[in-house]
């Protein structure tokens, strides 16, 4: 079962507006907004920050990819797309822009619970993928930092690799700062000295 989420809906239609009203919050979910054209759904989903965005391809004004892609660059939101046509064309602009879903009308409650489910799952997986990028390449920026500073202190003060290593973890544990912190304060003092001599 998909916890509660709060819903932006975008549909030129209005038939397909007070559906997505009427029976999402059966699925347990609130529409937080419900409009017209794909600038509104920008607009909204930049004041109200949704969980998750439905909305139709084609629509004035902006068209529902646009939109989706408009929206993730401000603020990652996964989205549904829905669309009366089954455009190959389209699905494939679709991949490009962070949609979770592709609806084609009539929807049917029964697809629409099971999308809303599945987006959400991949949008958690795609977020979770994102935070371990990060981490990563902070990890390796870090880990130059400190390769860096030892080798500052092998030269300076004639250490080996593993007593420069220790040296920094001493200091790392003493001040209670983290060994990157460290690493960046001696580099930064080298680089001070350095100019000054310059």
């Amino acid at each position: 079962m998909t916890k509660h989420l709060r819903i932006a809906v975008a549909d030129d239609e209005l038939d397909m507006r007070e559906y997505l009203q009427r029976f999402l919050p059966r699925l347990g979910h609130e529409v937080i907004a419900a409009v017209d054209n794909g600038r509104r759904l920008v607009e909204v989903c930049h004041e109200l920050a949704p969980d998750l965005v439905i909305t139709d391809i084609k629509m004035p004004e902006l068209d529902g990819i646009e939109a989706a892609a408009s929206i993730f660059r401000h603020r990652p939101t996964p989205v549904i797309l829905v669309s009366a046509f089954h455009d190959p064309e389209l699905i494939a602009r679709a991949e490009q822009d962070h949609v979770m879903a592709y609806l084609v009308k009539p929807v049917k409650l029964a697809d629409l619970e099971t999308a809303i489910a599945i987006s959400m799952r991949r949008y958690e997986q795609f977020q979770s993928l994102r935070r371990e990028a990060t981490d990563l390449r902070q990890a390796l920026e870090d880990r130059k930092v400190i390769e860096r500073a030892k080798g500052v202190l092998m030269k300076k003060l004639k250490l080996d690799e593993h007593d420069a290593f220790r040296r920094l973890q001493k200091i790392s544990n003493e001040r209670n700062l983290k060994l990157v912190d460290v690493a960046n304060t001696l580099l930064l003092s080298e680089q001070i000295l350095d100019d000054r001599g310059g």
